[in-house]
């Protein structure tokens, strides 16, 4: 037995610790098996990343561990290469990588695979008693109901939010009782695949496509360029049935929570089999749940967004990413992994297909499809018999608002609600006005924080800042002129959907965004009521514009494209173009015909007309060879070095050092240090450095070479600072 292992732990700490092996171990340690150790005054979880004989450490410097977790390998070898990968890629510790990999329940030392599982049913006297007599429990009455019909799992009732204060009340009654029954792997859907539902007829771009993907064995990376609408998660059904026919499991990432419940209910409907889910609305131990489904087999299907990428699989069959180019797949706190990247490169370890899926891909993704890195598929006609969208642009230059909303979208949007349709508001403001103004000295309430103004919420009686959360009562005087004349400017969702409410008074209005949907199952219960048509105005932010399928709507308006086209952000263009095509794919899915309006000051705007004429796939490729002219992603690689401090100078002085230490010649440039676009965010001022070169293994090696004396800088105590490889974000 080894006397020595090397422990991985969670800390920034770019390095690996070395503890003793107490000779009272009966297991041998494995590389990949989680262990408690000390650390300082602390006790802290970590991996296993190697065992040796040696140690260059004296023996009184040495603790020993103090506990192993496992009896096997948490990760897969696979899974295991992966994140250390990701770790030398994204320059981070491989402690905090590995920490990314698990589910809090297992960093926090859980067992990996639990013996038994409990299950409720009802009691013989539990299934003769009458729901009339707890009618006046209505908790009771509705947990009576379900268990008289079938036996719930303990997972299945948190799930469903049943009240505990009502099963216990139940199980005194000795109406309901529970079991604990020893877990037994349940894998026949193996051996037989049973389909809830018969597959649709594809059309011939749809057949194509599925069968391309059927052919290829091993890895490979496919694009599917599919307009919005022309049916690409059919073909993702039809990929997902050969996949489990052999056996073998599939993983699925959808960028939103807000796209998993009508994605699980697709494949649910058209799968008899386990479907595991993973993402963050779900409790610590949910997601272990699903996580041991995953790595047991049992789960055929696992549906989840950005973390769920490293969920092992025991039989792995194919990933596919859905909506590739939407930008929450980039983790922006901590390590800045993308979840896309990562998954082509598991797809490589784990030598099976990768299937990335987008009506508006990303220029990365594209560029890697137009020069044969990736295959190509495209969808070009909608499925089924929807038709294309009708475009127009309206122009408001010096026209008169009534709360953002022209008389032309107003007058259209009467049209298409007297003929019994709905009708989609797109805005990206939540909030009730973006600013507060005085009305008499024009002063305008700004956050004391940050460099940004202050939103109003009305409905919460208070002004916001949506940076650094700092917020107020609303003000009764300006902290300017003392005047009490204020008001807010501009318009936000809040308020644009009070405006609606009494302008068209008969048809139901909803409004999406986080703050209406922050409740736990809101967003479900608002997209079931739209479904059913009970509401007929739609109003909301970017959460509405994502893979939702209304078949009802046919008008989509676009109230502030303006705010959209300009920013510091150079991909500003792109994300536009991105919005614009996945917000007029919600218009005339079905048999209906769809308009999309865009009220814009910039009727004349190049990147518009582009756009409405030749469509998102030309828009695209012409952006990428505006980015080769000026040397930026995807065709050259950045990275980009975030510092803030109390001072600004601190920062300053440290990335000017940093900046130093970079090579700069033909194929590498260093830009900044300068300000963020925000230059002062929650009290800290903010500074960039850019590091851009041509090839992605210079950047690999010139800055893996200066990051050692980067961090010796004494200037790095004075600030802190963060690494952001291919950053999707320069605010």
């Amino acid at each position: 037995m080894p006397l020595f292992v090397e422990v991985a732990l969670p800390v920034p700490l770019r390095q690996t610790f070395s503890y003793k092996i107490p000779e009272t171990l009966t297991l041998t340690p494995q590389k990949g098996m989680r262990v408690k150790v000390p650390f300082g005054r602390q006790q802290l979880i970590g991996l296993i990343t190697g065992t040796s004989d040696t140690c260059n450490l004296k023996p009184n410097q040495i603790k020993s561990l103090i506990a192993l977790l496992d009896n096997e390998p948490l990760l897969p070898d696979p899974l295991y290469k992966l994140t250390t990968w990701a770790a030398r890629y994204y320059f981070c510790s491989v402690g905090q990588m590995m920490s990314q990999a698990l589910p809090v329940a297992l960093r926090k030392g859980a067992e990996i695979l639990a013996d038994t599982r409990i299950f409720w049913r009802t009691t013989s006297a539990g299934n003769a008693a009458s729901l009339d007599a707890v009618k006046r429990a209505p908790a009771q009455r509705k947990i009576l109901e379900l268990l008289q019909q079938s036996e719930l799992s303990q997972e299945e009732v948190a799930s469903l939010h049943l009240s505990p204060s009502a099963l216990k009340a139940l199980q005194d009654k000795e109406w309901i009782t529970k079991d604990e029954r020893i877990n037994k792997l349940d894998l026949s859907w193996r051996e037989n695949l049973e389909l809830g539902e018969d597959p649709l007829t594809l059309n011939p771009e749809q057949a194509i496509a599925v069968a391309t993907l059927n052919q290829q064995t091993g890895y490979h990376c496919t694009l599917l360029e599919g307009i919005t609408g022309s049916g690409k998660t059919e073909v993702y059904l039809a990929l997902l049935e050969s996949v489990l026919k052999k056996g073998k499991q599939a993983l699925i990432l959808v960028p939103e929570i807000g796209l998993t419940p009508q994605t699980i209910s697709r494949f649910k409907s058209r799968f008899n089999v386990t479907v595991a889910v993973i993402h963050s609305g779900l409790t610590d131990n949910q997601r272990l749940i699903a996580w041991r489904q995953a790595r047991t087999g049992e789960a055929a299907i696992i549906i989840g967004t950005r973390s769920a990428l490293f969920t092992p699989m025991a039989f792995p069959g194919a990933i596919i990413l859905d909506e590739e180019h939407d930008s929450s797949f980039k983790q922006q706190e901590g390590v800045g992994y993308h979840a896309r990247d990562l998954a082509v490169m598991r797809g490589h370890l784990e030598k099976i297909p990768v299937l990335l899926g987008t009506a508006t891909p990303s220029l990365e993704s594209l560029q890697n499809a137009l020069s044969g890195r990736y295959k190509h598929l495209e969808l070009g006609q909608r499925a089924g018999n929807a038709e294309k969208v009708r475009q127009g642009i309206i122009d408001i230059s010096g026209q008169p608002l009534k709360s953002g909303l022209s008389h032309a979208l107003l007058n259209e949007m009467r049209i298409h609600l007297d003929a019994g349709n709905q009708v989609l508001l797109f805005l990206n403001r939540r909030g009730f006005s973006p600013a507060l103004l005085c009305h008499e000295c024009g002063h305008l309430h700004e956050c004391d924080r940050c460099d940004a103004f202050f939103t109003v919420h009305q409905s919460l009686n208070e002004i916001r800042c949506h940076h650094c959360s700092n917020q107020y009562a609303i003000p009764k005087q300006c902290h300017n002129c003392g005047s009490t004349l204020l008001m807010g400017q501009g318009v936000g969702t809040e308020q644009l959907a009070a405006v609606l409410e009494k302008e068209f008074p008969k048809y139901p209005v909803v409004r999406i965004d986080r703050d209406t949907t922050s409740r736990k199952g809101a967003l479900e219960s608002h997209l079931n009521a739209i479904h059913k048509g009970e509401y007929k105005i739609l109003v909301g932010t970017q959460m509405l514009a994502k893979g939702h399928h209304f078949p009802d709507v046919t008008l989509v308006g676009l109230l502030d494209v303006d705010g959209a086209l300009f920013s510091a952000d150079f991909r500003a263009p792109e994300r536009f173009g991105q919005l614009y095509t996945q917000v007029s794919g919600r218009a005339g899915r079905a048999r209906k015909k769809g308009t999309v309006l865009m009220q814009t000051h910039q009727a004349d705007n190049a990147i518009l007309r582009e756009l409405m004429h030749v469509g998102y796939g030309q828009f695209a490729r012409n952006q990428l060879s505006e980015r080769k002219q000026a040397l930026l992603p995807p065709a050259w690689n950045m990275l980009l070095l975030r510092a803030e401090a109390n001072q600004a100078i601190d920062a300053e002085n440290f990335l000017s050092e940093v900046a130093q230490l970079l090579p700069q010649d033909e194929e590498c440039e260093v830009i900044g240090p300068m300000p963020a676009p925000m230059d002062k965010k929650a009290g800290k001022y903010r500074r960039h450095l850019m590091f851009q070169t041509l090839s992605r293994q210079r950047l690999q090696q010139a800055f893996e070479s200066a990051l050692p004396h980067i961090e010796a800088l004494p200037s790095a105590k004075r600030c802190r600072w963060s690494i952001d490889r291919d950053p999707q974000d320069l605010l």
